[in-house]
């Protein structure tokens, strides 16, 4: 039977170890069995790195006692990024953006947070951190629009003053989602392309908060619903499986990525 490992140079296959982080090994005359950790799987038990369950790593498929909520927050993350976007690339003439107000307070804002908490009890650290840091980000940002909030008040007298704070603000979550790109970049082309355009668009809004350039904002929207069409498909990989549709996802893997 043939045997090989690669591990960090201080475990071996039979020490206790968490599963896809510090101990991969394989076993079988055709590398049929992966261990992770101190635990053996067939190949077929495993899933690779998959958008769909928002976990960037090697790992067994999830056994829920709930349901899978990385679509649910992936969905709600789309949508509301796909309305704010459009407004941004100043689709239709809409130059207000007061109408992306809801969905980021409720959908984007509430429902994304709350399967981030849902992926906390899986066990699901990336999912948790990204669901409930956007969640997070889009309650936020509905705060912003919100008159009670005193938020655009406070600069009422310095217009410039207020475009530079929300470049700021932006620049802040353009740096956590550069943060999420380096985590996800052995994971698929669809998982780590969802992060990298969020990331541009961050950037892009960002830069045209500071120079004040109509065309960079424009630019930010455009790239913004690309992301949110990744965002949907991750989503739909997450969703849709052989029981309930003929058009199921198949994740292709970047290069470093495992199986």
């Amino acid at each position: 039977m043939g045997h090989s490992m690669e591990t960090d140079g201080s475990k071996s296959p039979g020490e206790s170890s968490a599963p896809g982080v510090a101990t991969i090994g394989y076993e079988g005359d055709s590398n049929e069995y992966v261990i992770l950790g101190n635990t053996k799987y067939k190949r077929s038990e495993l899933m690779e790195a998959f958008g769909g369950a928002l976990n960037p790593g090697l790992t067994p498929y999830p056994v829920h006692k709930f349901a899978n909520p990385a679509p649910l927050g992936l969905a709600a993350f789309a949508f509301t990024t796909f309305v704010l976007s459009l407004f941004n690339a100043q689709a239709m003439g809409i130059t207000v953006p007061n109408v992306v107000v809801s969905a980021a307070t409720f959908y984007g804002g509430a429902i994304q947070f709350v399967a981030g908490v849902w992926e906390m009890a899986l066990g699901n650290t990336f999912g948790a951190t990204a669901l409930c840091s956007y969640g997070a980000f889009w309650l936020s940002y509905a705060a912003i629009l919100i008159k009670s909030f005193n938020i655009e008040a406070a600069y009422e007298d310095d217009k410039a003053m207020l475009a530079n704070a929300i470049g700021f603000f932006l620049l802040g979550w353009a740096l956590f989602t550069l943060f999420l790109v380096l985590v996800t970049m052995k994971s698929t082309v669809a998982f780590c392309s969802l992060f990298f355009f969020l990331f541009l668009t961050f950037v892009l809004l960002a830069a045209g908060e500071f120079s004040g350039k109509v065309g960079v904002t424009r630019a930010g929207g455009v790239i913004g619903v690309i992301t949110a069409f990744l965002g949907w498909y991750n989503a739909y990989a997450g969703a849709a499986d052989r029981n309930n549709t003929y058009l199921t996802v198949k994740p292709i893997p970047l290069p470093g990525a495992k199986l």
